[in-house]
C-alpha cells in the first residue's frame, strides 16, 4: 500500500471489501476460495481460520487458552483469520463514517488492543497484527496524525479493501 491509501484499492494485493460483508462471505466469494465452519480452503487446502466477535473466544478456549487469565475484558474482534502458513493472527476491524463522531478516538486505540490480543495469543507464539479496514471518510486530511500514529505503533490501516497478498493469503488469478 502507498502512504495514504493511495491506489491500494486497484492492485493485485488487494480485493474490494465492503463492510457489510463478514470476511468468510467475503473469502468464500473469491476464485479458488471455499470456506467450511472456520476454515478457509484454497484449492481444496486449509490456509486460515476465521473468527468474528465471540467466535474468536470460542478459538480461544478450544485450545486451552482461559482469556480472564490474560485480559481483564473481553475484546470483540470486526474480523479475525489466523493464516496459517506464516503463524499470524490478524485482528481486522472495519471502520466506516459519514460524519465526525465515537470512531474518530477508537483508531487510537489500536496499540493497546493489539496488546491485549498478544497477550491472549502468547501462549501459540505466534505474531499478532491490528489492521483497520477504513471507509473514504478517513482520507480527510484532518486523519493524518492518527493515520500516522496507527503506523507509528506498527498497526496498519487499508481503505476499502482487503489486502490477501499483505495477510500471506493466494492470490486468485
Amino acid at each position: 500500500m502507498k502512504k495514504g491509501g493511495i491506489g491500494g484499492g486497484n492492485t493485485k494485493t488487494g480485493l474490494i471489501y465492503e463492510g457489510q460483508v463478514d470476511l468468510a462471505t467475503f473469502l468464500s466469494k473469491q476464485k479458488d476460495y471455499s470456506v467450511k465452519g472456520f476454515n478457509v480452503y484454497y484449492k481444496n487446502k486449509i490456509v486460515a481460520q476465521t473468527f468474528k466477535k465471540h467466535q474468536f473466544y470460542r478459538f480461544l478456549e478450544d485450545n486451552g487458552i482461559q482469556w480472564e487469565k490474560y485480559i481483564s475484558c473481553k475484546l470483540l474482534p470486526d474480523n479475525c483469520i489466523y493464516v496459517i502458513i506464516n503463524n499470524t493472527m490478524f485482528i481486522i476491524e472495519v471502520k466506516s463514517q459519514m460524519v465526525a463522531g465515537s470512531v474518530d478516538e477508537k483508531l487510537q486505540t489500536c496499540d493497546f488492543k493489539r496488546k491485549q490480543y498478544q497477550k491472549l495469543l502468547s501462549k501459540f507464539n505466534m505474531e499478532v497484527e491490528y489492521v483497520y479496514i477504513l471507509s473514504d471518510w478517513f482520507r480527510n486530511k484532518r486523519y493524518k496524525d492518527v493515520l500516522d500514529y496507527i503506523h507509528s505503533v506498527r498497526c496498519q490501516y487499508y481503505f476499502n479493501y482487503i489486502p490477501l497478498q499483505k495477510l500471506g493469503l493466494p492470490i486468485p488469478k
